[in-house]
């Protein structure tokens, strides 16, 4: 009875030995990289184990089902879309599948652009669902709750992560939130003297001052400009609203005729700001915008390596153009 009893004991170790060292070795793929898993909503336990092993890992599906089980997680593991790494154990497996550690990829949404570029970036996005491919803009902004609002310049500029096969819809209602939060956070920080009158003509300038901008230490100097203008009734006469108007009928090149034509963009015919923001603008764009630099200058002009030279009179812009733009002395 002792030696059958000693024998059990055994064969307990032997069996709890090989059992810690399979939940610690790496699981078998059959192929030289990543695996995909996707779990819908309602998969049992039984049915993940089965869809492991379908996705191409080397292994028993019963095996993981018990160890699913003993584990006491099973009904802890989370639908989603997963990636299978090489090297990870059945320990790591359900560890990843019951905190829900889902594949995620990213879209970068860049500063100053403009809502179309915003909307090719999703269309280019790897293995995100375009839902809204064929909407319009204000049909995307009908169903984001925001019917009859412009959609130019109303998602924030970030990169968004999000797992296989989600919809595009769900970028950009993440983008929006983000903007309304930063922007009512920069319009609680206004300047008292501001002439702007609410959080939206905060957000167009920001995306003019954004479009203007070639360095970040000029941009609080700009925003003072076009302050400054606002303030006084003066034209913002800014190239970028123009070009804005054009939509894609520009070619890269803005013409005299263009400045002429009257659109309700073009800031050189038309006072005040124009009726929509004109790209995304970042965080320091809009703060900026409710915080300009203390200034007297009215007028700036580029001077060739990203920076902007600023004047107080138009003599000395006009030289300051001589200089910079016509190479003269």
């Amino acid at each position: 009875m002792r030696r059958f009893l000693v024998l059990l004991v055994l064969i307990a170790v032997i069996v709890g030995a090989a059992a810690a060292w399979w939940l610690q070795a790496p699981l078998t793929l059959a192929a030289n990289q990543s695996l995909e898993l996707e779990i819908e909503p309602g998969t049992t336990p039984r049915a993940v184990a089965r869809a492991v092993v379908q996705a191409g890992v080397q292994t028993d599906a019963r095996l993981l089902y018990w160890w699913f089980r003993l584990s006491g997680k099973d009904r802890g593991i989370k639908a989603g879309n997963y990636e299978i790494p090489q090297g990870t154990s059945p320990y790591e497996l359900l560890q990843k599948l019951v905190r829900g550690e889902e594949a995620l990829r990213a879209v970068t949404l860049v500063e100053g652009w403009n809502f179309r570029q915003l909307r090719q970036a999703l269309a280019r996005a790897e293995q995100l669902k375009p839902e809204t491919a064929d909407w319009s803009d204000a049909d995307i902004m009908a169903r984001l709750g925001h019917a009859g609002l412009a959609a130019e310049g109303r998602f924030f500029p970030d990169t968004y992560t999000y797992a296989k096969g989600s919809s595009d819809l769900a970028v950009l209602r993440r983008a929006l939130h983000a903007m309304d939060r930063r922007l009512e956070a920069a319009w609680a920080q206004r300047a008292p003297d501001t002439p702007l009158k609410s959080a939206d003509q905060a957000l167009i300038l920001a995306s003019i001052v954004e479009k203007e901008t070639g360095r970040a230490e000029d941009r609080a100097q700009i925003a003072g400009v076009f302050t400054n203008r606002l303030r006084m009734g003066m034209l913002l006469q800014t190239d970028p609203t123009v070009i804005y108007g054009l939509g894609e009928k520009f070619d890269g090149n803005l013409r005299r005729r263009d400045l002429q034509a009257d659109t309700p963009y073009n800031t050189y015919t038309r006072a005040g700001l124009p009726p929509t923001p004109i790209a995304m603008p970042g965080r320091a764009a809009l703060l900026a915008a409710v915080q300009p630099a203390q200034t007297r200058a009215l007028y700036f002009v580029a001077r060739g390596d990203g920076s902007s030279h600023f004047s107080e009179s138009l003599d000395e812009h006009n030289r300051a153009v001589n200089r910079y733009q016509r190479g003269q002395k």
